[in-house]
């Protein structure tokens, strides 16, 4: 039995999540189900017990690398491969580079492609689903997973299975996102099922297919998987070869247009989580109906979602709201309009704004800083160094730095100087200096940096050296 290669899709920025997903911490990368795990994490998790399973490939942003790269240390894919895509090109240049690096290894690969940010409730019918599709994919067959309609959605586009009785069966057409009565129909029909984006096939016939299709993009694909380079934990993917190749969906390129495509029904409670009415849909509504998590108190309030990341959210006589709550933005919107958050994110990128980037906490490879207040010619940050990381060796043109430890051990490189810190000592490095900062302690190291100075921006670094690969 060949054994399935999991490519795992982890681009995107889930706009439509705002104000917990952001550009560079998207909704993939966050435990918006359980607490304790992100996404991501969920995905890989939910591979257990598929037979023959090798290790993953993740498809990543290289804004996103250090972050799916610790969150991957956290499950079983500690060995996967991090394919660092240079630019978004959709799904189907993304497998397929998935794809070339796969058939390098093993001629004969199979690829299970998931998307890193779907719901899967029942994991045992989804595996069960997995193994239905897993003889035709060895067959040749392009595999793809129907999810089994519960009502009549108007978001999702479908597939229209032939009647046959095989475990995948042929697929007779792709039906584009429909309105409400066309949506209707179909449930009454019988059929019909969701398009989930997750696919099962042997690398090289998807190759062969997307070859016959879209030639140019697996030339661009191949030219750029031919100089990639490996640095740490990722197979970095160079931007030029890569810029020419056209962007499109696996769909679209392929599965629209093969006649090899099969459909394998899954009735696993399957969502996309592509909206926050979405997200309510999967949560476990309280005795009003609503979906709360977080510290929320609410009265007389019903049929809404009500977020609490980090302070008292208080809720009166709400009727069919969302409310999400974070340290540096609050969104309040009715529940039929969840969709429109993404014209929200478009007018702050107009303005400037940082808030569809970064979240006040700001994730590094080393560890993580956190604005805590601001005016002219100063800011005041909390950093956490994770025990045995390192920032690089670094100076500015046009600020200084007080540093006051509060936790931990700080190992400090300043000029010509090594200082060994501990809780509440301090020390002040003048502009101008190399400086280093390092944790050789066994807890997370955590500090208050002063920064004073005519330019406070993070782009006032010069790194002379650097763990972790950085510019």
């Amino acid at each position: 039995m060949t054994a399935i290669t999991p490519v795992i899709l982890s681009g995107g920025s889930g706009t439509r999540l705002w104000p917990m997903s952001r550009e560079l911490y998207p909704k993939q990368l966050l435990p918006l189900i359980r607490p304790d795990r992100t996404m991501l994490q969920s995905t890989v998790d939910r591979l257990a017990g598929i037979p023959d399973l090798g290790p993953p490939s993740v498809i990543c942003n290289e804004a996103h690398r250090f972050l799916v790269a610790e969150q991957l240390r956290d499950t079983d894919a500690a060995q996967a491969v991090i394919l660092l895509e240079p630019l978004a090109r959709n799904t189907a240049p993304a497998v397929c580079l998935a794809a070339l690096h796969a058939v390098a290894e093993d001629p004969e690969a199979l690829l299970l492609v998931l998307p890193a940010d779907h719901v899967i409730t029942d994991e045992a019918a989804f595996r069960a689903a997995v193994e239905r599709g897993r003889a035709a994919a060895g067959d040749g067959a392009l595999v793809t997973f129907g999810v089994v309609p519960t009502h009549a959605e108007t978001g999702y586009g479908y597939i229209r299975a032939a009647d046959d009785a095989n475990a995948a069966r042929r697929v007779e057409r792709f039906v584009e996102k429909p309105d409400r009565a066309t949506a209707e129909e179909y449930l009454r029909a019988g059929g019909y099922y969701w398009n989930s984006g997750m696919f099962l096939f042997r690398a090289h016939r998807y190759l062969e297919e997307l070859e016959r299709f879209a030639p140019e993009m697996v030339a661009a694909c191949r030219a750029a998987m031919d100089a990639a380079q490996r640095d740490l934990d990722f197979v970095r993917i160079p931007r030029g070869p890569f810029e020419p190749c056209p962007a499109d969906s696996i769909d679209y390129a392929v599965m629209e247009r093969t006649d090899d495509a099969r459909v394998v029904p899954l009735d696993a409670g399957w969502s996309d989580v592509g909206s926050w009415d979405a997200l309510r849909a999967v949560g476990v509504a309280d005795a009003d109906d609503n979906v709360v998590q977080g510290d929320v108190i609410s009265h007389d309030s019903q049929g809404s979602y009500l977020r609490a990341e980090s302070r008292l959210v208080a809720a009166v006589g709400l009727r069919n709201v969302v409310v999400v709550e974070t340290p540096d933005a609050v969104l309040v919107a009715d529940r039929d309009r969840v969709q429109d958050v993404k014209r929200i994110v478009e007018r702050l990128r107009e303005e400037g704004r940082e808030e569809p980037l970064n979240h006040r906490r700001v994730y590094r490879p080393w560890g993580s800083y956190e604005g805590i207040a601001n005016g002219d010619r100063f800011q005041v940050k909390r950093i956490v160094v994770q025990p045995g990381a390192s920032l690089s060796l670094q100076m500015h043109h046009h600020r200084a730095e007080h540093w006051i430890i509060v936790r931990g051990t700080a190992r400090v490189t300043r000029g010509e100087e090594t200082l060994l810190l501990s809780e509440d000592q301090s020390t002040y490095i003048p502009l101008g200096t190399a400086h280093r900062l390092d944790n050789p302690g066994k807890i997370p190291l955590e500090l208050i940096e002063v920064q004073t100075g005519s330019y406070l921006g993070e782009d006032d670094i010069v790194r002379f050296r650097d763990d972790y690969g950085r510019q």
